[in-house]
């Protein structure tokens, strides 16, 4: 008897049981692990009490990021210049000598494939089609834009996963976001994201992994794709997938850790049969149209607060359901601002381009193409731009994009998590606004009292110009 047409994520989950319980969890195979030195510590320390082996560090990538200071590594001799947060140095000392010591390979904080482990595990070829990939970060949930199962975890279940390359799990409801149309000009895929996050909410996804179909992601780069499904942890998902396809796999092509020779062949016929079988049903639909998404950016303190940027702030009352009144009117006080306020009347301080969202070079050229030939406004305290790896950050240069950013007056940074969060030198400071590109504006998530709105980087360049919420649309046509 044939089998029933199953969604990409049950075929993905369906090749990595190793056992399914009585309480309905399953214990999953890992493929591919990325590591950073924020939640490995502990889990390094609890294998080395144990007297236990990473099971496979062959599949295993640890790449420091989230702590790293984006300003120059090396002194005028070549030497470490020390990174004066103890607790930083501490967490990346740790990294550095925990991964020889399990057999892990690194990628140190100086070399030119260090990156953020988001945006290196798939320019490495780390990151496949048809793949588990898991990392002590929610945003893992990127590596989806090839057409891996990807998603964050915690620090005893990275250990779990050094430890036995498995995971105890339970299968989560597979959800559709069908997208249909072409995306009006100026309109990129952070908008989309935002926009979906908007229409579903931060709950919208929960308990479910979203596989985003349709006509706008097929036509969609690569680097497209793991925008989009990097924050589909945003809409509450436990993950984001996006079918392989032949754009896919030309990316993939000849990376260093990608398949090669007769083991390429095997791995993209195998890849091509990765896509959702007709008649596959989904346990819960969303269908929107292209043409109703504009540029958009976030005006509160959760990455549903989104509104198109010719918009204006919502005023409290016009939500319906009581909890969301209070939590309008608790982002408004904590944003400064008021309800009926145009968006384009916002004033922003600061400016950042980059994070494992949006640090590609496709966004860095969408940015420099906005800001060549212009200035930052005198508005505008500070602005940076951080590449997502080394490598990117020499082909930006190769382009001449870096002489663009800086004769606009933004700052040209080293790869790194940045000002996507407080955990390095680059905050944002309290009470001041910053057009970013990252992926979260929670309160503080910036640094203490940071004000942030969510953009795409073509947006936050615009701002950066303006010194205000701008849309991009007006100084590009």
């Amino acid at each position: 008897m044939a089998s029933r047409p199953l969604t990409l994520y049950e075929k993905i989950w369906n090749a990595h049981v190793v056992e399914t319980r009585d309480d309905g969890t399953a214990l999953i195979f890992i493929d591919r692990h990325l590591v950073h030195e924020v939640t490995s510590p502990q889990a390094f320390e609890a294998l080395r009490l144990a007297g236990r082996k990473v099971r496979r560090p062959d599949l295993t990538l640890a790449v420091p990021d989230h702590n790293l200071p984006t300003t120059p590594r090396l002194d005028a001799d070549g030497n470490k210049i020390p990174i004066s947060d103890p607790q930083s140095a501490a967490q990346l000392e740790a990294l550095e000598a925990n991964a020889p010591e399990f057999g892990i390979r690194y990628i140190n904080a100086t070399a030119a494939e260090q990156g953020i482990v988001h945006v290196v595990g798939p320019e490495q070829g780390f990151s496949l089609p048809g793949t588990t990939i898991v990392c002590g970060d929610s945003h893992t949930a990127a590596h989806g834009g090839v057409g891996a199962l990807a998603f964050g975890i915690g620090t005893s279940e990275v250990e779990h996963v050094l430890a036995t390359q498995t995971l105890l799990l339970k299968r989560s409801e597979a959800m559709e976001v069908a997208v249909t149309g072409e995306l009006g000009p100026g309109v990129t895929s952070k908008d989309l994201i935002l926009h979906i996050i908007g229409v579903v909410g931060t709950a919208g996804g929960t308990g479910h992994v979203i596989e985003y179909r349709g006509d706008v992601f097929e036509k969609m780069s690569v680097e497209s794709r793991l925008t989009v499904c990097n924050m589909s942890i945003e809409a509450g998902a436990r993950a984001g997938l996006i079918a392989p396809d032949e754009t896919t796999f030309r990316y993939l092509k000849n990376r260093p850790l990608s398949p090669s020779g007769e083991d390429w062949d095997k791995a993209v016929a195998y890849w091509s049969s990765l896509r959702t079988d007709p008649g596959a049903t989904f346990d819960k639909v969303v269908r929107l149209e292209a043409a109703d998404v504009e540029p958009t950016v976030t005006w509160g303190t959760s990455p549903e607060d989104v509104v198109p940027i010719g918009g204006a702030v919502p005023a409290p009352s016009s939500f319906a359901d009581p909890s969301k009144k209070d939590a309008a009117q608790k982002s408004l006080d904590y944003m400064g601002l008021t309800p009926g306020q145009k968006m384009t009347d916002v004033d922003v301080q600061n400016i950042f381009i980059g994070s494992c969202t949006n640090s590609r070079i496709e966004d860095l050229r969408a940015a420099a193409e906005v800001l060549r030939g212009k200035h930052k406004a005198d508005g505008v305290k500070w602005a940076i731009v951080v590449p997502g790896s080394g490598l990117v950050k020499q082909m930006a240069e190769e382009e001449g994009l870096d002489k663009v950013f800086i004769d606009a007056g933004l700052e040209w940074r080293e790869p790194g998590c940045s000002a996507c969060l407080g955990m390095n030198p680059d905050k944002v400071p309290p009470g001041e606004r910053c057009a970013s590109t990252s992926n979260r504006n929670f309160v503080g998530r910036q640094g203490p009292g940071s004000r942030t709105h969510l953009m795409s980087p073509a947006m936050a360049a615009a701002a950066a110009i303006t010194g205000k919420l701008t849309d991009v649309r007006e100084l590009v046509k």
